[in-house]
């Protein structure tokens, strides 16, 4: 039976398996909020951002927190804190991209509270996990009062701090495809003073080489400059199937340029477009070299 306590502003509500979280955000639909970590929700309600009757809590729903591998691929757990990632010799060993962005993610005592899921489910065009885990070709596996799902991450944003989850739906699994031998991933955050500082830019490239030079696949993921996170679809074409040198990096990062649709400082953005994306390029294929 799930936990109920009334507060003088709202209900929290702590149910025991996913399926009582989901009939609760089903049943009470915008009144209700979901928390995991809490490191988002519970600031926007101290500053009276977001206003729910219910706070529905997944503190209290065993099994939901582990990284695991099956069948090669990389499973992420919906309660999995980005400490987890920074720590986890698995991700460390397959997937180092993670591992480097959980560094980079605002403070230790953050890290220690903030899920994985949680970062992707509040839709912020900065968020860190985001722009990684689409490179890398992660899928979203939520569910609800209707079933289950899977679908792309990229696809998974409809604009900013929006995503595509109905009513009492929710994140349920991450999913990355198995990591490929001769690939290098790098993310950089570019912020004006330190990691703790929300993405003015982020980029993400996972890249691989055939062996030799040529590039067999790459995927560019850009974050804080566009609605949502965004691939740039136009610069992986241009590296694809092509032999890697200073030239073809310069002609990608150029292109990645128009996937960037900047709000704010659209000039500067677009610029760090192209400078990040070159210096991500140029690193993940040293890695995978």
């Amino acid at each position: 039976m799930m936990f109920i306590r009334r507060l003088p502003s709202f209900e929290y509500v702590a149910p025991k398996s996913l399926w009582e979280a989901s009939s609760v955000l089903a049943q009470h639909k915008a009144e209700a909020s979901l928390m995991a970590g809490g490191t988002d929700i519970l600031p926007k309600m101290k500053k009276r951002e977001l206003v729910p009757k219910y706070l529905v809590s997944l503190k209290n729903v065993p099994g939901l927190a582990y990284i695991k591998q099956e069948r090669g691929a990389l499973m992420i757990g919906p309660m999995t804190t980005i400490h987890d990632v920074e720590t986890s010799a698995v991700i460390a060993e397959k997937y180092p991209i993670l591992r480097e962005t959980s560094h980079v993610f605002a403070s230790a005592q953050i890290r220690n509270l903030a899920t994985v899921a949680g970062n992707l489910c509040s839709a912020a065009p900065s968020a860190d996990m985001a722009p990684p885990l689409i490179a890398l070709g992660a899928s979203v596996n939520f569910s609800g009062p209707w079933g289950g799902k899977t679908i792309p991450l990229e696809k998974f944003f409809t604009g900013p701090f929006t995503n595509c989850l109905g009513d009492g739906e929710l994140v349920v699994e991450i999913q990355v495809p198995r990591s490929q031998p001769h690939t290098g991933g790098v993310y950089i955050k570019h912020t004006i003073r330190n990691a703790m500082d929300h993405a003015l830019v982020g980029v993400a490239v996972v890249l691989t080489l055939d062996g030799s030079d040529t590039c067999k696949d790459v995927r560019i993921a850009l974050g804080a400059c566009a609605p949502t996170p965004v691939r740039a679809i136009e610069a992986e074409k241009a590296l694809k199937g092509n032999k890697l040198t200073k030239a073809a990096i310069d002609k990608a990062a150029k292109a990645a340029v128009a996937a960037a649709q900047p709000r704010s400082d659209p000039e500067y953005k677009r610029e760090m477009v192209q400078v990040l994306t070159a210096r991500a390029l140029n690193q993940a294929w040293q890695l995978a070299r």
